[in-house]
């Protein structure tokens, strides 16, 4: 044979093997390439359809107004259960803070961090920005993203919220208490507090504001006064001016000067946008900006309200950032279908005012007192606050009346019931796995087998 046809040969019988040599070195190459890309060009990509596995648009808002990355120290085992899980969540936010520090210290290695760090419970977060600290217990990006606007803030304004004739109540949990505000207002550090004036000789020095409700009984001798004099000391204060008799708070709204029109708010384009009744009064930003709506891009939904003649006391300055619909009016008669507008018995055409906005100067320096009155408390309330724009105007109400800023957060997860079965479902549970599956399993080998049969 002649050294061609050797040399033929000897690559005919190298071809498999150089070409699989090939192919896996090309393959190595190609790994080794994805691994350094990977480490130098962090790319995510979230696709659940719910998106669990991303951040929600208020959480990342919040995190755009830091001016430097959080410090986390996780009080677990890295390597346990409970601190992969925890690494897994706050991969979230270091994806949208790459500069994040997250430190891990097992509290059975290292007792005394976790003693300094007061920790109770494992898997407890230590969460520390520019000098500031927050402790957390219960990981979920809720109560996360809650304390990192607690970290932005440098004080705790109190906010006192009127009790003892009826009023709704900050930590009720009925469809027109302000539960849900309440419960809002402490996660971001807020201190609300419900007051009684009937047990107290003053509003409080320390107040920021004061949210005044419809009392259903009238006040007792000396509690009105005890919110003028409040009010003359330059204290804030947020009133829901319900439909109804004020019992016993006419001094206060003859000291700011207001007027309530008769009847309530009567919308015609509420019924043609789905409402049950007219009376559902649709708020929008007046032509004049404010700041208590520069940010509201939907309807405020206040139902059963009133509206207010634009007036009020010498030395306020009155604004007028929230008005009905151009075709509604103050019905003052049975609302009824076909009800119409009368002029005679004072039924002013729209747009009206449904919330005022007043403002002096205080004695107390170059601050500003402010006072906003709404013709609906129940758009705060629980069964209303999160519907179209109702939760961004009380958010701007708190904003403007205390002077420390609220930020949108994403809700509480929903809590999930514990999964139970009853005698029925582990009888079904158990001959399934019993008997279905072996069942399925032996028909497939069967089937196998038959097939092989019909190939012979």
């Amino acid at each position: 044979m002649s050294p061609l046809h050797r040399i033929q040969a000897l690559l005919e019988r190298l071809d498999r093997p150089l070409a699989d040599g090939v192919f896996l070195a090309l393959l190595l190459a190609v790994a080794i390439a994805a691994g350094w890309l990977s480490a130098r060009h962090d790319r995510y990509w979230d696709w659940t359809s719910s998106g669990d596995n991303s951040l929600s648009v208020e959480t990342l808002q919040l995190l755009a107004e830091l001016d430097q990355p959080p410090r986390i120290t996780v009080f677990a085992d890295p390597d346990g259960l409970l601190g992969k899980s925890i690494r897994r969540f706050l991969a979230r936010y270091q994806q949208a803070l790459p500069g994040m520090r997250v430190e891990y210290v097992d509290p059975r290695r290292f007792p005394e961090r976790a003693r300094n760090a007061q920790v109770r419970v494992d898997g407890q977060l230590l969460v520390e920005y520019r000098g500031r600290r927050e402790t957390l217990e219960r990981l979920d990006e809720h109560g996360l993203s809650a304390a990192i606007a607690r970290l932005l803030e440098d004080r705790r304004p109190w906010v006192a919220v009127i009790e003892g004739h009826g009023e709704r109540d900050i930590d009720g949990e009925a469809a027109t208490d302000l539960g849900r505000l309440g419960r809002e207002l402490e996660a971001q550090g807020f201190l609300a507090r419900p007051l009684d004036l009937a047990l107290v000789s003053d509003v409080p020095v320390n107040t920021h504001l004061v949210v005044l409700g419809q009392p259903e009984i009238a006040l007792f001798p000396g509690e009105v006064e005890r919110l003028i004099d409040y009010l003359d000391r330059g204290g804030n204060l947020l009133w829901l001016l319900d439909p109804g008799p004020l019992n016993g708070l006419e001094p206060l709204a003859e000291r700011l000067g207001l007027h309530p029109l008769p009847g309530v708010v009567l919308d015609p384009e509420s019924l043609e946008q789905g409402a049950d009744t007219p009376t559902l009064a649709l708020g929008s930003a007046s032509a004049t900006p404010h700041p208590l709506t520069a940010l509201l891009s939907q309807s405020v939904l206040l139902p059963g309200a009133r509206v207010f003649a634009p007036e009020t006391a010498e030395g306020w300055t009155l604004a007028q950032p929230l008005v009905s619909g151009p075709r509604s009016w103050n019905e003052v008669g049975r609302i009824e279908p076909g009800s119409y507008r009368d002029e005679v018995v004072g039924e002013l055409a729209g747009p009206q005012a449904l919330l005022l906005a007043l403002t002096r100067a205080s004695t107390e320096g170059d601050r500003h007192q402010r006072v906003a009155v709404v013709g609906d408390g129940d758009f705060m309330s629980n069964a209303w606050i999160n519907r179209e724009g109702n939760r961004a105007l009380a958010f701007a109400l708190i904003d403007w009346l205390s002077g420390a800023r609220m930020h949108p957060l994403p809700p509480p997860a929903p809590e999930q019931p514990p999964l139970e079965l009853d005698d029925e479902r582990r009888l079904l549970l158990g001959l399934g796995s019993l008997g279905a599956i072996p069942g399925l399993l032996l028909a497939i080998w069967l089937l196998i087998q038959w097939r092989r049969g019909r190939a012979r």
